[in-house]
């Protein structure tokens, strides 16, 4: 199994569940049911500690640059991730209510009479609740970047080292473990129809977003440059595609940082933004957390306005600085933020897990294909006082 990507593995155990829940009998499906218990247990245990993990060593390392390309970088990135964030909320409220009309799941509101139980649960208390996981992890962040000393910082970089081999050799392998029993429990209770025609709808959608956010990043960034912006797209294509291959940022930053340089960008200033932007720059992850989150709300018979939107797409912003270049650590470092902002029950984000992870590579390809933009950006933004420099 480690020699397919998490893609194929997803949509493999979202095949095999319906199967099961359409075959096997009720104790099988209940072993499964005890696994998702246990997982989502442990899961909720995890997630301050993702939250600290990934939050204060990033906010420590960028609190202590300097300068006005990191100032710039920084900027247009958050300001591109929640310009994305905005139009994944637009696009849905007004999109969603026709194209998932009718099939909000009730059932998910008394689960004991649609899923399946497990035979037991083991309760894994978290150390500490989210909004305390954050607001620890703003302090350590911020205390770290005005020490002199390294050690602080060290520890929390190896601290983020540790959850970040939690999530790559347990949570992630074992995630479509997990959305099997998810699928194979809603089939047995007639529930799986809807939701994956919700997911059907949504992934449509979403990859629409992807294409039409980045033609507008590119058309900005031609705009400054005074270049064809689709001649640039047409440069980073084998970037986006090496991005779905990886589900990783980071991974694909060689062939970024390459195809980069070859839009025209200054040699200086891609080796300085492709790197960092391959952590800060989350667009197309954020069009598809956004959009999955307001997928799920509905399918559960809820709704969110822009004052509960903004400040989770806000958040999302900071909170997925430093997400490991693993697949799915985006959706990772949001947990925490869906469950204390949005109110995301336990079969919520189950679903959320299921619907974003099988998008996860194209929310990635989103990113690193939008890091040229931005890259030309602050190239164009930044010229003069090179050419000052160098008078």
């Amino acid at each position: 199994m480690k020699k397919i990507g998490l893609l194929p593995r997803i949509i493999l155990a979202i095949a095999l569940g319906v199967v099961l829940g359409s075959i096997a009998p009720e104790s099988v499906i209940r072993v499964l049911a005890t696994f998702n218990g246990l997982f989502g247990n442990f899961l909720s245990f995890a997630i301050p500690l993702i939250i600290i993990a990934f939050i204060a060593p990033g906010i420590g390392v960028m609190g202590r640059g300097a300068g006005k390309v990191l100032g710039l970088t920084t900027g247009l990135a958050y300001g591109s991730t929640i310009v994305a964030g905005l139009v994944a909320f637009t696009s849905a409220t007004l999109l969603f209510p026709s194209i998932l009309q009718n099939q909000a799941s009730q059932a998910f509101d008394d689960p004991e009479n649609a899923l399946l139980s497990g035979f037991f649960e083991v309760e894994m208390a978290p150390m500490m609740g989210v909004m305390t996981a954050l607001l620890l992890a703003f302090v350590l962040g911020i205390g770290v970047s005005t020490l002199k000393s390294n050690h602080l910082l060290n520890i929390l970089e190896e601290f983020r080292t540790i959850i970040q081999k939690l999530i790559e050799k347990i949570i992630i392998p074992l995630l479509p473990l997990h959305i099997l029993g998810i699928f194979a429990n809603m089939t047995q209770g007639g529930q799986v129809s809807s939701i994956l025609s919700v997911f059907l709808k949504v992934f449509i959608m979403i990859i629409a977003l992807h294409l039409l956010y980045l033609m507008f990043q590119y058309t900005v960034a031609g705009a400054l440059n005074k270049r064809s912006p689709f001649t640039m797209i047409k440069t980073m294509i084998p970037a986006y595609f090496t991005a779905l291959g990886t589900q990783s940022s980071a991974s694909t930053i060689p062939v970024t940082l390459d195809r980069t340089k070859k839009s025209g960008v200054r040699g200086r200033i891609a080796d300085f933004c492709v790197p960092l932007l391959a952590t800060v720059h989350l667009s197309g992850s954020t069009i598809t957390l956004v959009s999955c989150a307001m997928a799920v709300m509905l399918i559960q018979g809820q709704s969110a306005g822009i004052s509960d939107i903004l400040p989770f797409i806000l958040m999302l912003g900071i909170t997925m600085i430093a997400a490991p270049g693993v697949p799915g650590g985006a959706v990772m470092a949001s947990l925490g933020l869906l469950e204390s902002m949005l109110g995301f029950t336990g079969a919520m984000t189950s679903l959320m897990l299921a619907l974003y992870l099988a998008q996860d590579s194209f929310g990635t390809a989103c990113n690193v294909t939008g890091d040229g933009a931005i890259s030309a950006m602050v190239d164009k933004l930044t010229e003069d006082s090179a050419e000052e420099k160098t008078a």
